[in-house]
């Protein structure tokens, strides 16, 4: 899945680096079926926007990504064209609707831009259904 429109698939499930390798170069989180019990050789995860083995030290030797990975490999990958993988992740760490949820939460971070971009993508995927007419995609984010 690639949204065609700007680099709005870019910031969706955008995988993070937590560690290095020995020549100082950032490495990420690599997108596989199942979150891999992370180590300095083992950064794969069934995570939206996940971070590989985190080390104080330059020791990632290799199973992660020299760059970030976005939402068409986690389609791809994780997800499997929808088999797997959702709403929650598999493998170590996984939480109930954890994938559903960072989603939602890469999408409420997007530019009302961007939100505008989705909410059309969205209503041309409807099946069976009519959209009349979408006035705004708003969120609100309460923190106690």
């Amino acid at each position: 899945m690639e949204i065609s429109h700007s680099s709005i698939g870019k910031e969706i499930c955008k995988t993070k680096s937590a560690g290095k390798d020995s020549s100082q170069k950032s490495q990420y989180a690599m997108y596989k079926e199942s979150t891999d019990i992370k180590s300095t050789t083992l950064g794969g995860t069934a995570l939206c926007g996940d971070k590989g083995f985190t080390t104080g030290s330059n020791n990632i030797s290799n199973g992660h990504s020299e760059t970030p990975q976005f939402l068409g490999h986690f389609v791809a990958k994780t997800l499997k064209d929808g088999n797997l993988n959702w709403p929650t992740s598999s493998g170590d760490g996984k939480k109930d609707n954890d994938n559903a949820k960072a989603v939602a939460r890469d999408l409420v971070d997007l530019n009302r831009d961007e939100k505008t971009i989705v909410a059309g993508l969205l209503a041309k995927t409807i099946e069976g259904g009519e959209v009349v007419e979408i006035r705004a995609v708003s969120s609100t984010f309460v923190s106690i």
